[in-house]
């Protein structure tokens, strides 16, 4: 609500791909935390345990998960051509364009989310209504799907990884090399104060590395483990011991790389955490009104 608001400082586009990653990161919290974790936790038997809605929260937690992944793809190459390519600036970086591209990322990872709605089966059958979800043994036995798993696995999060990487890294090298001509420009100028712009842009490289850190750090254990689980051919994990675990804890590091990147992106920013103090003050200054209105 704070970012829609467009009081952060931050440009029309820029605005754009962190509302969209911040509403993907609370519906993957919504879908993926709550209601596939904390609502078949604590409430057994509920409406969201009969099959076919238990299905469907698993579709859209897995397009969530991708949808918030790929938005930080698709922002971070909207920085690398604000940054390296002057010329597709003006037509590229703007809310339109912003837009359409995450429209689209939107539709493809839904898209590709629906044949995991093939992959379970009611676990049991009461009165005619099929309850929980289980996974099929078929699918475990089957290569196309395991084919079809490892390709998920590639297009997120191996492909978004190296992306963010490589642009990252790209976007730093040119920063680094603009502002050491900068520096000897001013160097033969006879300017020796403190210059904002190099200040600024040291920022950015802070923020760059900052985010490709996070996610590098967060999603690559899971990857190697999944790797790890197709090379001794352990598709399933019935037994709590260090392979349960070890699933467990690379789950939540990949749910928690779904949370960090508005927040790397936006808590970072002095006006937007000047905004988000207003909002927090704003409770507050509404009961002091009523009371001066009622006294």
């Amino acid at each position: 609500m704070i970012l829609s608001q467009g009081k952060c400082g931050f440009s029309k586009c820029v605005t754009v791909y962190l509302v969209a990653m911040a509403t993907a990161d609370l519906l993957f919290v919504i879908t993926d935390v709550i209601l596939s974790s904390s609502v078949r936790m604590y409430f057994r038997y509920s409406f969201m345990e009969i099959t076919p809605v238990c299905a469907l929260t698993l579709i859209f937690s897995f397009a969530a998960n991708d949808v918030s992944v790929w938005f930080t793809a698709a922002f971070t190459y909207d920085r690398f051509v604000a940054i390296w390519c002057q010329s597709m600036k003006t037509k590229y970086c703007t809310a339109k364009m912003a837009a359409v591209i995450l429209a689209t990322i939107s539709v493809l990872s839904i898209s590709r989310c629906i044949p995991w709605w093939f992959t379970v089966e009611p676990l049991y059958i009461i009165d005619n209504v099929p309850w929980h979800c289980s996974s099929k043994s078929s699918v475990h036995d089957s290569g196309a799907w395991r084919a079809f798993e490892s390709l998920q696995i590639i297009v997120t999060p191996c492909v978004p990884c190296f992306l963010i990487l490589l642009l990252n890294v790209l976007t730093v090298r040119y920063i680094l090399l603009a502002s050491r001509f900068r520096r000897r420009l001013r160097i033969s100028s006879g300017e020796n104060h403190e210059d904002p712009e190099m200040k600024n842009r040291m920022k950015s490289i802070t923020l760059l590395f900052s985010i490709s850190g996070s996610f590098l750090l967060l999603w690559t254990p899971g990857v190697m483990f999944y790797i790890y689980r197709q090379i001794v051919k352990k598709y399933v994990i019935y037994d709590i011991n260090a392979d349960y675990i070890t699933v467990s804890t690379t789950r939540m590091l990949q749910t928690l790389s779904c949370c960090t990147n508005t927040c790397i992106y936006a808590v970072t920013q002095r006006k937007f955490r000047e905004e988000l103090k207003n909002a927090a003050k704003y409770p507050f200054s509404l009961i002091g009104k009523f009371n001066k209105l009622f006294n």
